[in-house]
């Protein structure tokens, strides 16, 4: 089938790329060792600080999210390290996965995959280790693959209570800037992200938001690391540069988002993604399918997980949305792969793009024979409605 328009990827990442974020990336290669790179590398680290809400340094690596996490294992934790981890979902696994292969001991902590991290199961867990045996808690903030979000505040503060030394590494690829994260506030040691989602970005750059007690860590960590290490970035970083040739079209664009996220301001930007994120569940209930998150206070504004009824594949559904209307959709992942698609409603994202998404899903639902009730769009673009239009129509009825 021949398309016409723009495909809509909603996906829950990569996310759309804006097209001043493309015209940015679209200049020509610079000397990275020369004065102009200086300034480029000099202004994209600084400006990520408020980004992550920290006064501490921030490093870029050429990689995937899943270069970061395994930065955030080689810089703090050596061979035999126990660690406490939860298991939210399919990223949690990954990152499990990883540290495993460094030979450090992970505590898995069962989890249903439709809750986020439990702060009680972590203050039990810390307050039987009197000895400190645990050397770091590992949390995915915002679990991509159900679309739950963990209260990091929470585990912080049941950490703090235990009196527990354990550095606190926290997962933000799907949430760092879509999700209000803090990285200081929450006295988070390593953050972990990339640059697909939030930051609206192509995929390519991962971050580590470091502490200063990571740093401290970092001296006597004895895992072996060469191209993560943190010391030889940090080094070249003061000035602006980097150890290795960079990604330098990437910071390009970098660069330009995070004018971008200025612009808006980061409490606006967690407003939008709030008003869509509500928009998409109130047409989900609408439709009388089921969310995965069972939580509303883990709902995750960065995506939505929805269980498809008994009977019915998400992946013809979602193959049919994309043959017939152009639109992707995300796959469920390992336990929940047949079970669910998501509905990514991050990055450059605007009401106008979450009615279409939501009119190509009714739409496919339809076509695809679902079980169904019609409506969900209608729903949703009330709850969009702005107040002044919602006070307006309830007065003329």
């Amino acid at each position: 089938m021949i398309h016409t328009g723009r495909h809509f990827l909603q996906i829950p990442g990569p996310t759309n790329v804006p097209d001043r974020i493309l015209r940015a990336m679209h200049s020509a290669v610079i000397d990275h060792r020369g004065p102009e790179f200086a300034k480029l590398g000099s202004e994209v680290l600084e400006n990520l600080r408020p980004v992550f809400q920290t006064a501490g340094p921030v490093v870029i690596y050429p990689a995937s999210g899943t270069g970061a996490w395994e930065a955030a294992i080689v810089n703090t934790l050596s061979p035999g390290d126990r660690v406490l981890m939860f298991e939210t979902g399919h990223f949690s696994q990954l990152w499990r996965q990883i540290a495993e292969r460094f030979g450090i001991q992970v505590d898995y902590v069962p989890g249903n995959w439709r809750r986020g991290a439990a702060a009680a199961e972590a203050a039990s867990r810390l307050g039987a280790d009197a000895r400190h045996t645990f050397k770091a808690v590992m949390v995915v903030h915002n679990e991509t693959s159900t679309g739950v979000t963990s209260g990091i505040a929470d585990i912080r503060q049941a950490m703090n209570q235990a009196g527990h030394p354990a550095l606190l590494m926290v997962d933000t690829i799907s949430s760092l800037g879509s999700i209000d994260y803090r990285h200081d506030e929450w006295e988070v040691d390593v953050t972990v992200a990339g640059s697909q989602k939030g930051l609206m970005l192509p995929p390519g750059l991962s971050f580590n938001a470091i502490s200063e007690k990571a740093l401290s860590a970092n001296k006597s960590a004895k895992l072996p690391r060469s191209y993560w290490d943190w010391q030889d970035m940090l080094g070249p970083n003061r000035n602006g540069y980097f150890p290795f040739t960079p990604a330098t079209t990437l910071l390009y664009g970098l660069r330009e988002a995070l004018v971008m996220l200025h612009e808006e301001g980061l409490p606006n930007v967690f407003r939008r993604h709030g008003r869509h994120a509500e928009a998409t569940r109130t047409a989900v209930r609408t439709w009388g399918l089921e969310i995965v998150c069972e939580d509303p206070r883990e709902y995750s504004n960065s995506l939505t997980a929805v269980l498809m009824p008994q009977g019915h594949d998400p992946d013809r559904l979602r193959s049919i949305i994309l043959e017939n209307f152009d639109m992707s959709l995300g796959a469920g992942l390992s336990k929940l792969a047949g079970k669910v698609f998501r509905i990514g409603h991050l990055g450059s994202f605007n009401d106008l793009m979450l009615a279409g998404t939501l009119s190509g899903v009714e739409m496919g639902l339809r076509l695809a024979g679902v079980p169904h009730q019609a409506g969900g769009v209608t729903a949703a673009l009330q709850a969009l409605a702005p107040a002044e239009t919602k006070r307006a129509a309830s007065m003329a009825s």
